[in-house]
């Protein structure tokens, strides 16, 4: 015999504040992010990210163009053309961007400063089978990776 509760859920108000970004790179910095931040940077690489903004963080890499364009999957020549044109990058590519953002955002947390971190992406890493983690920044599993590694590092997991 099976018996059905009629009970209704509890409804419970929210207090918690909703935000609105004015800009991608405000969400950059986000830290934990949590359903509410995943669905808000999905909404800005569906919007694109501006040349503008994705030439910001080009200054925080000593990364070139050429390599730039590998990461994002595109020629030079079509990189280049988004500068003169200033445009906006498409949804896969913004995405990417915020990704690659994110991993800055986190190597700079975990190394305690950007140099320690840069130098971290451009040294051969054993852990991760003697390759370069600037070269597994391409792939959106490549960077999951990177982001994986810095967690053990920041818990003393060497290898």
């Amino acid at each position: 015999m099976v018996v059905k509760q009629n009970k209704q859920m509890k409804k419970y108000k929210s207090t918690e504040t909703i935000h609105t970004i004015g800009e991608p790179s405000a969400a950059y910095g986000y830290h934990n992010v949590d359903d509410g931040g995943i669905f808000r940077m999905i909404a800005i690489a569906e919007k694109g990210i501006s040349f503008q903004l994705f030439n910001n963080l080009v200054k925080k890499f000593p990364f070139s163009f050429q390599e730039w364009a590998g990461f994002l999957h595109i020629s030079g020549k079509t990189l280049s053309r988004y500068q003169k044109e200033e445009k906006t990058f498409d949804t896969l590519q913004s995405e990417k961007i915020l990704q690659i953002e994110m991993l800055y955002k986190r190597g700079e947390e975990v190394f305690g400063s950007a140099d320690y971190f840069l130098i971290w992406l451009q040294a051969e890493n054993l852990a991760l089978g003697k390759t370069k983690p600037q070269d597994l920044m391409g792939s959106n599993f490549g960077i999951s990776l990177l982001m994986d590694e810095l967690t053990r590092l920041e818990h003393g997991i060497l290898a």
